[in-house]
């Protein structure tokens, strides 16, 4: 799984105009999925993100994580996180899982998060999807998780 992070004072994803989901401070983080991922795979990058530690404490030092501070966390499901851009001049998205094999990862990559009492909101799977952030820092991480 790669995941794109971005740590935000606030972050929301509409489809269709209408909110699907939305956080305040916390984790928008963006989840792609390729054919080798597993629920342990899943699983490894639930803790990731439960104890990153990415949020300042009070010497302004990244030293929290979000399990330290309950922040929120806004998953949303991104396929395009796979493209190889190496020839030509359209990425090609063969390294990405196909849907039936990304959305329950994803579900359940949604389900550890929330099990650990992480409130936690999610865009629509699949669907045309509008996201607004505030990038705190700005601070933005990769993650690969094999």
């Amino acid at each position: 799984m790669r995941a794109l992070v971005q740590r935000v004072s606030k972050a929301s994803v509409t489809v269709e105009e209408n909110t699907v989901g939305s956080i305040h401070k916390g984790l928008c983080v963006f989840i792609g999925v390729t054919h080798s991922d597993t629920t342990k795979t899943a699983e490894r990058l639930a803790n990731k993100l439960l104890h990153l530690r990415i949020f300042e404490d009070n010497s302004g030092k990244m030293n929290l994580s979000t399990i330290d501070l309950n922040s929120e966390i806004l998953i949303i499901s991104q396929f395009t996180l796979y493209g190889d851009t190496q020839k030509g001049r359209r990425p090609s998205w063969i390294a990405s899982a196909p849907g039936d094999v990304a959305e329950p990862l994803i579900e359940y990559l949604v389900d550890c998060l929330r099990s650990e009492g992480i409130q936690v909101e999610t865009g629509s799977f699949g669907a045309f999807m509008n996201v607004e952030l505030i990038n705190s820092g700005p601070t933005t991480l990769i993650i690969d998780v094999d």
